[in-house]
């Protein structure tokens, strides 16, 4: 088994010597051949410096480009087909990433990615970002109708093949982990999550909550419209569709006639719904 692990920094000196070290020395106890990929992307801290040190394969932004666009830098110079990624702030415990290579091809499957479920028995996650990651983790579960225990994980393994195939809509930002999840489960791929344990970062961290949790709801909803139109236009249609019939009953037995506003939420909803079944069968006969 080779594999190329990706492990994209900005400014984080504190921690960036140890993930690296956590990392050979797993590799070696389990024998397993690999290269260790640290994109610098654009830090003004002592990152780069610490990582020249450790005789790593570097890959350099001259300007700070975004998570996942560290991230494709790191995958277009990998020499190997399976793809390992973790974060630099030493949060994700990256001696598991032996374990996780070890499941792509597991119980008879051939997993496509295997995703380090933050649900271990040590789990830091901050409090205020608890109640968006159940909401974003229940619509996602709902939308993309699989069960996903952790949608945005930052330590996984995955084939190449993978990210060739939905090159083009994996973003720049945060949500790379995001939108490879729900394709990949949307498109039929085989995803096995692992339990792992989640520390507390070290250094400051770029995330800007309010911001980034409008972006995912916005993403996962257009995830979903992409891969799987139906399981959005089809509940919004009967909801309009019921909420139309309501008012036209209403209307009925208190003026005895059904109402403009009611027959124009009606026809609203039909058409939805032939939204809907005109996208779902444009996107069957595009895969034929």
């Amino acid at each position: 088994m080779n594999i190329s692990i990706i492990v994209p920094t900005f400014n984080e000196e504190e921690s960036i010597a140890d993930v690296i070290g956590t990392i050979e020395t797993a590799m070696r106890a389990y024998e397993i051949a690999h290269e260790i990929i640290v994109v610098d992307d654009g830090s003004t801290d002592k990152t780069l410096e610490i990582v020249r040190s450790k005789g790593v394969k570097i890959v350099r932004h001259d300007q700070n480009k975004g998570y996942g666009a560290a991230l494709k830098s790191g995958i277009a110079k990998a020499n190997y087909d399976l793809i390992a990624i973790t974060d630099a702030d030493g949060t994700y415990p990256a001696s598991d990433i032996p374990i996780l290579s070890k499941h792509i091809n597991d119980d008879g499957y051939d997993y496509a990615m295997v995703v380090g479920s933050r649900t271990g028995d040590h789990v830091k996650i901050p409090f205020l970002r608890k109640p968006a990651k159940w909401f974003l983790g229940q619509l996602a579960n709902y939308l993309s109708e699989s069960r996903i225990p952790d949608l945005n994980s930052g330590l996984r393994v995955f084939k190449r093949e993978l990210v060739e195939r939905f090159y083009d809509l994996l973003p720049d930002g945060f949500s790379f982990t995001t939108t490879i999840t729900i394709a990949a489960l949307t498109n039929g791929y085989q995803v096995k999550y692992v339990p792992i344990n989640y520390y507390q970062r070290r250094g400051q961290s770029s995330i800007k909550p309010l911001r980034d949790f409008l972006g995912f709801v916005s993403l996962i909803v257009r995830l979903i419209v992409y891969f799987k139109p139906l399981n959005f236009f089809l509940p919004a249609s009967l909801a309009l569709l019921v909420v139309g019939l309501s008012k036209a009953l209403i209307d009925f037995f208190h003026q005895n006639y059904f109402g403009v506003g009611s027959a124009i939420v009606i026809l609203t909803a039909i058409q939805i719904g032939f939204l809907g079944l005109l996208a779902d069968l444009i996107l069957k006969r595009t895969k034929l």
